[in-house]
């Protein structure tokens, strides 16, 4: 177990994986930001690249600090260029088959001390971990950011059946690092905000496709009415209605009940390829109007 971590790889530059990268070089770890293909990974690079720019563009950050925080950031193609991490992170998309695989393939290239910690928002620890080997098992752990990952201060942190506590403390001193806060969950479906949110979602799209109210009235409901500070059908649209509906089955097939049940609506939206903002169209289309320019 390394006693300070200093070297970070995460692997997966996407939406998630590049703000987790981003906050670490921030406070000065070294990191390598891994995808199969180099573009990918190139991608991620120049988001982050964006995020420090409006930083300093808000005088939030200076030259100096964007150009140190950049420089900290490597690329990578090779999983093997994971063999001198202190710490792994996994931010890769929300499906068991994929991320078992990851972690099975990292196991046998990564250092015998290296912690590995997974960035699912739904996925038991425990399944995970059977993908490495049963003396990596302690040292393997659920570190679920939320996004955007540079602002959200929130990390949720779950133990598998094997987690040690040494594994914990060093995730609770990095978060610390970090400037996050940590709650603990134990590894069951969805853990804790996701337990709670997911039902939320499901019935205002329930809500939206009984004909109960618009998107907009939905969403100005829940803001207005609820002080919430986005609508739960934007929300689902910023965090993706794909991962929304991947979550959702994850709490369906483990818990059950009505309440976890994905809607029509979500499963139609999905199969069309309207995913939220990221595509473009969702329940709301995007840009939307009244937020350009913002």
């Amino acid at each position: 177990m390394p006693s300070s971590i200093q070297r970070v790889f995460v692997a997966g530059a996407g939406l998630m994986g590049h703000g987790i990268a981003q906050v670490h070089a921030a406070v000065g770890l070294s990191v390598v930001l891994y995808e199969p293909e180099l573009a990918r990974a190139e991608a991620g690079r120049e988001r982050i690249a964006g995020n420090l720019e409006r930083a300093v563009a808000k005088g939030r950050m200076s030259d100096a600090e964007r150009d140190a925080t950049l420089a900290r950031i490597s690329l990578a193609d090779d999983p093997a260029a994971v063999h001198d991490a202190d710490l792994v992170i996994e931010a890769v998309f929300e499906d068991v088959d994929v991320k078992t695989e990851l972690w099975h393939e990292l196991d046998g290239v990564a250092g015998a001390a290296a912690i590995f910690a997974s960035n699912t928002s739904s996925i038991s620890i425990g399944r995970l971990a059977e993908a490495v080997s049963p003396a990596r098992r302690p040292r393997f752990v659920g570190m679920h950011f939320f996004s955007p990952v540079p602002v959200m201060p929130l990390i949720e942190l779950i133990r598998g059946p094997e987690t040690g506590e040494a594994t914990e403390t060093a995730i609770r001193d990095l978060a610390a690092r970090l400037g996050k806060q940590v709650i603990v969950s134990a590894d069951r479906p969805g853990f804790i905000v996701n337990r709670i949110l997911m039902p939320f979602l499901g019935e205002a799209m329930r809500a939206y496709e009984q004909g109960l109210g618009t998107a907009d009235d939905i969403d100005t409901g829940a803001r207005i009415g609820l002080n919430h500070p986005m609508g739960p059908l934007e929300l689902a649209d910023f965090i993706g209605l794909d991962i929304c509906l991947g979550v959702m089955r994850v709490l369906d097939e483990g818990i059950g009940g009505d309440q976890f049940a994905p809607p029509q609506v979500l499963v139609d939206l999905v199969a069309a390829g309207n995913l939220g903002q990221k595509t473009g169209r969702g329940f709301h289309a995007y840009p939307r109007p009244e937020r350009a320019g913002r």
